[in-house]
């Protein structure tokens, strides 16, 4: 089969595009409305780093491409337009099934495969880029936490799950109810705190970790892949949507119950 076929039938499979130019051009086009932002995320899904062939099929793969890259739209507080899909496999890789699950995950989030690339390698990688819009100025931001801010969690940690379900609707829900500071926690909690609170020039004091039944501490301090959204928010915003676990402060240090917590995190490039 050439890629030209393929190309075809993954076309078919992806059906209508609300797009000016979607799949099939060297290029997608997307004429955006007045008064609203575009927000892009790229993310790599690796074989033997983020899963093995032994542990995933070829649909549990396309799905966790995909919701790798929405949960960073989600942090952002924004609704998915469209996403572009690069993917290199070896011979026999099941990419109908690939594609497939990640078209209905895809769909469930009124997204659109507007194309990509595809190649021949010996392990599986796929890289996944995803479009998103938010109001003009409303995104939420890394860097807009506020000493002063509560410190919340949208569900328990510590416990990696199969197929994460992006927090899409949770992320447009906590953006409309005015908060300004957000990010998804995939390399874990103390690892991307530490981000966070270093984009925004603050600290923090961590006084609760919701942990998931069955995991550790450690786990839900450390462990990563939860794609839970992490954000703050003054207390004079009523947020019923998360659990509150500490706050934000002026000192540049993060503490858990008063003593220094590290950033043990996952890291492509730690030592």
């Amino acid at each position: 089969m050439r890629e030209t076929d393929l190309i075809d039938r993954i076309r078919r499979l992806a059906g209508p595009s609300p797009l000016v130019r979607g799949i099939g051009d060297d290029c997608a086009i997307l004429r955006p409305r007045a008064n609203e932002d575009l927000v892009f995320t790229s993310d790599f899904t690796l074989e033997d780093r983020h899963f093995t062939r032994k542990t995933h099929t070829a649909a549990d793969i396309g799905y966790l491409a995909l919701a790798r890259s929405l949960s960073d739209i989600a942090a952002m507080g924004a609704e998915p337009v469209f996403c572009l899909v690069s993917l290199a496999m070896p011979p026999g890789f099941a990419v109908d099934s690939f594609f497939k699950s990640l078209l209905a995950l895809a769909r469930r989030q009124k997204l659109s495969l507007a194309g990509g690339d595809l190649s021949r390698f010996d392990k599986v990688l796929a890289d996944v880029i995803c479009c998103g819009r938010v109001p003009r100025g409303k995104a939420m931001l890394r860097s807009a936490a506020k000493p002063g801010d509560l410190l919340y969690v949208t569900g328990k940690l510590g416990r990696p799950r199969h197929r994460p379900q992006p927090r899409i609707a949770a992320g447009i829900m906590l953006r409309r109810l005015g908060v300004k500071a957000a990010m998804d926690l995939s390399d874990g909690l103390s690892l991307d705190l530490t981000r966070l609170c270093r984009e925004s020039n603050v600290g923090a004091e961590l006084s609760f970790i919701p942990i998931a039944r069955g995991a550790s501490l450690e786990q839900a301090l450390h462990g990563g892949e939860d794609y839970e959204l992490l954000f703050t928010a003054p207390p004079k915003l009523k947020i019923s949507l998360g659990t509150e676990i500490g706050r934000i402060t002026r000192s540049k240090r993060i503490l858990l119950n008063g003593r220094p917590l590290e950033p043990k995190g996952f890291d492509h490039f730690a030592k």
